[in-house]
């Protein structure tokens, strides 16, 4: 059994061409995912 990163890629699309809406994103990367909630570490 090996262990394996999350991969850190590019977000999935669906089949429409719109972003997976389970996903969040980086405030540096929200630009280009308006869409998508962002992530905000627990402090």
């Amino acid at each position: 059994m090996t262990t394996q990163a999350i991969n850190p890629g590019p977000k999935p699309k669906k089949e429409d061409g719109t972003d997976d809406r389970r996903h969040y994103v980086n405030p540096e990367t929200k630009p280009k995912h308006p869409t998508l909630k962002p992530h905000v570490p627990k402090k």
